[in-house]
């Protein structure tokens, strides 16, 4: 080929002969949209391209949009082109990008966990001439406990918080990590509430997953209801007046940023629980390898130490790209328009 299957430039990653943007973060005619978080889904596209699950998500997200969606594996060919999604298993209905022309095959991760949650749909290894990979958590330091081990240590807190008569509140993103927290942690212990922008969303994602009953936290709730019980908030919801009717209560953050302490002390958290949406490092570095890639390109995260590794020590051809996605630092709730007292 006379130039690369998908290049970086000012809008996003680009596809050139379909004409077509992966996750462009400035506004595009055609745009494959690989899961709902804000660095990922932006508005102001004319089309959007999307896993079937993922519609309704960015429809509430974005509003009015046009968009289509597609199954796992559905292969769909634009100009030559030929695509198709992926299971990620980052959060829900998140998609791998596979793009093929003339025998050569590129993978666009978008966000990726290799350790099945048990509600997004696991993780697909794709073969491919070019990965693009991110690498949030592209340390060394990062390995991550299976989430059996952290569930039960959430619900060992929850419960010690119950024996004190005291509000558990856990932040997690609204979007993939509030659904999963739901899924995994022990109704029987006490009453799932959640705050507005967590409960939207998941009322979005009803009718397509299993979870558990949660109440939401209004005006008209009262301290006493939530003694004992347990809160799921978005990390947006910290600090504001929206908590202060809950005391007494003790906070924790379910985030793979908690590996390091002094995350949760600048955060004025009281307990950390390491759980992360994003591959860990062996899972990064196994991923590479079983893709049987020639060329990796290493996008946002730790990507300059990440491809060198991978120069070094693996002996690919590694290099880093910039882009506007942030991992799970970008995955701030915005609750502007989504009124947690509705």
């Amino acid at each position: 080929m006379s130039q690369p299957l998908l290049v970086f430039n000012e809008k996003g990653i680009y596809c050139q002969q379909a004409d077509v943007y992966i996750d462009a973060w400035r506004p595009v005619d055609k745009c494959i949209v690989t899961h709902g978080h804000a660095d990922h889904s932006r508005w102001g596209h004319k089309q959007y391209i999307t896993h079937h699950n993922n519609v309704p998500i960015i429809k509430h997200r974005l509003g009015d949009i046009t968009v289509s969606g597609k199954t796992w594996g559905e292969t769909f060919t634009i100009n030559g082109v030929t695509f198709s999604l992926h299971p990620a298993g980052h959060i829900v209905a998140s998609s791998q990008v596979r793009v093929a022309y003339k025998g050569e095959v590129w993978v666009f991760t978008g966000d990726f966990k290799t350790e099945n949650d048990g509600i997004a749909e696991p993780f697909e290894l794709v073969k491919c001439n070019t990965f693009i990979t991110e690498c949030t958590f592209g340390l060394p330091a990062f390995k991550w406990t299976p989430q059996k081990e952290v569930f039960n240590d959430i619900n060992r807190w929850w419960a010690a918080n119950q024996n004190e008569q005291k509000t558990s509140i856990l932040f997690g993103y609204s979007l993939g990590k509030a659904q999963r927290l739901l899924k995994h942690i022990d109704p029987t212990i006490g009453k799932i509430y959640t705050h507005g922008a967590i409960e939207n969303m998941t009322e979005v994602l009803r009718p397509m997953y299993d979870f558990p009953t949660t109440t939401r936290v209004t005006r008209d709730t009262k301290k006493e209801d939530l003694l004992g019980n347990i809160v799921l908030a978005p990390p947006s919801a910290h600090g504001g007046t929206w908590i202060r009717k809950m005391v007494p209560y003790v906070t924790a953050s379910a985030s793979g940023w908690m590996t390091f302490r002094g995350a949760r002390r600048r955060r004025a958290i009281d307990r950390g629980f390491v759980l992360s949406d994003h591959a860990d490092w062996d899972g990064l570095l196994r991923t590479v390898k079983e893709t049987g890639c020639e060329k990796v390109i290493a996008t946002h995260g730790y990507t300059d130490i990440f491809a060198k590794y991978l120069r070094e020590e693996m002996g690919l051809d590694a290099r880093t790209e910039k882009t506007q996605y942030e991992g799970e630092q970008a995955e701030i709730e915005n609750n502007k328009t989504e009124d947690s007292n509705k």
